[in-house]
């Protein structure tokens, strides 16, 4: 028996002082591997190759989101969904051991009601088909991200993506290709490759998101992120998105004040975000008037925030009809001979849908669907807090862009929406935070005067003499 020496004292002081920090985790530095090359892909495809192909695509003026289903998704979806089942397969040991933390939970018990609710859907076929194609896409996605070590650096990944679709958009923009639909073509109201303005205006604004992170690193990777910076704001501008531009302002700010509120009450992140819209529903109550209305009518003198009001309006009305389970997963709009096309008055007809991600839930799954969604929701956004113990930037990060994606889904429709990039980059935010989801380093009181009492009677203790 070796005796304890002042080095080996020495040694065991040192590892004690380091434990409070031994959870941090090593900064990542790989962007390309095995598994993140296809959440990458499905990126580049949902953000680059299905757009491009609308707007190529002979006869399609509104871009990909209304076009028929081509060959390339069919083939595309099923290969990356195969290629991540064998990426688990020849990594089972790893996935054995994966913690699968409450969000990814929620998303799979999300998941499987969208698939239950083929039974009652209003045309099961058509429902059958895009749940299937939800399926592999969150495969896709999840299961490689989840899989990936921790020196992966997921997010700068996703910012270079986003930044080649940026530069990509500016030859479009100068090529003079403007939404004619929903603005005039004397207007700075260009829709870049996509089918219209406010798709341009959700890629700008996520690669301004994206590019902060960037900004606050050295060396080329803070030059790059500020040429980006600079291309998304002009981007931004250039679409006339005041959406865009309105919900870009208000997250990063709201993102660090989340966090800073939760360090210093130890409450949850996603605790305190849902006191807002709580308090947003009282004073609504009790000052009587409607306040979304009010507002948008002083900003943008459009009460009805172009025509979206009159389309919640008809969808409220369909809810009513089936409250509890909904008409069934994306088998309400777009569907022949559906209460859409039959009942909806005028132009709301030909919506592809509701134009509000919260009610589209509501409509297609009850209210069963709508808790699961906000179950999902809040659990990923306390998982985001969690990971404000290890890596505070990387947290505000994640949160900043999660706080866009729920914000933007009041004005837009992209909860499980097929294959929208918007969708696909929450569901990689969702599983890096997966990444992330294990105890929390000891900070509290009682653990340091614990350690350093325990610190101080190895060190005051006398060695051992051996016999």
């Amino acid at each position: 028996m070796m005796p304890n020496t002042p080095s080996r004292i020495s040694k065991a002081n040192r590892f004690r002082k380091a434990s409070p920090t031994a959870f941090s985790y090593p900064n990542p530095k790989v962007i390309i591997d095995r598994f993140t090359i296809m959440p990458l892909l499905a990126c580049g495809f949902a953000l680059m190759v299905a757009p491009l192909s609308g707007y190529f695509l002979p006869g399609n003026s509104q871009g990909i989101a209304n076009a028929d289903p081509s060959l390339a998704p069919r083939l595309f979806w099923p290969i990356m969904a195969a290629s991540s089942v064998l990426l688990v397969v020849q990594h089972r040991r790893r996935f054995a051991k994966l913690v699968w933390p409450p969000h990814i939970i929620c998303l799979l018990a999300y998941l499987a009601f969208a698939g239950a609710s083929v039974l009652w859907a209003f045309s099961p076929q058509s429902s059958f088909v895009r749940f299937t194609q939800q399926v592999l896409i969150s495969a896709s996605i999840v299961l490689p991200v989840m899989l990936a070590p921790r020196t992966t650096d997921m997010m700068r990944g996703l910012f270079l993506c986003f930044a080649l679709a940026s530069i990509l958009n500016i030859f479009f923009v100068l090529n003079g290709t403007v939404d004619t639909v929903n603005c005039s073509a004397s207007q700075f109201c260009y829709k870049g490759y996509f089918g219209g303005k406010n798709y341009l205006g959700e890629c700008a604004a996520v690669t301004f998101l994206l590019s902060l992170y960037e900004v606050v690193h050295r060396g080329w990777r803070r030059v790059l992120g500020v040429i980006v910076f600079a291309i998304a704001i002009m981007l931004i501008f250039l679409s006339d998105s005041k959406t865009a531009l309105g919900i870009v302002i208000i997250c990063p700010p709201l993102a660090v004040l989340t966090l800073a509120i939760q360090r210093i009450t130890r409450v949850s992140a996603a605790i305190i975000l849902l006191s807002l819209p709580i308090f947003w529903m009282i004073l609504s109550a009790v000052s009587h008037v409607d306040l979304v209305n009010r507002i948008a009518y002083m900003l943008y003198g459009d009460s009805t925030l172009t025509g979206r009001t009159i389309i919640w309006d008809f969808a409220q009305l369909e809810i009513d009809r089936r409250p509890l389970l909904g008409w069934g997963y994306q088998s309400f709009w777009l569907v022949p001979g559906s209460p859409a096309y039959t009942e909806a008055p005028g132009w709301v007809s030909g919506m592809p849908e509701g134009h509000n991600g919260y009610y589209d839930t509501t409509l297609e799954l009850g209210h069963v669907g709508l808790v699961l969604l906000y179950l999902f929701i809040l659990s990923t956004l306390h998982g985001i807090g969690r990971v404000a113990a290890r890596d505070l930037a990387r947290a505000r990060h994640l949160l900043t862009l999660a706080l866009f994606f729920i914000i933007w889904n009041y004005f837009e429709s992209l909860w499980m929406r097929g294959f929208e990039f918007l969708w696909v980059v929450f569901l990689t935010l969702a599983a890096e935070t997966a990444r992330y989801w294990t105890s929390a380093p000891p900070r509290s009181v009682a653990y340091r005067m614990r350690n350093r009492r325990t610190s101080r009677q190895v060190a005051t203790r006398p060695p051992k003499i051996p016999v």
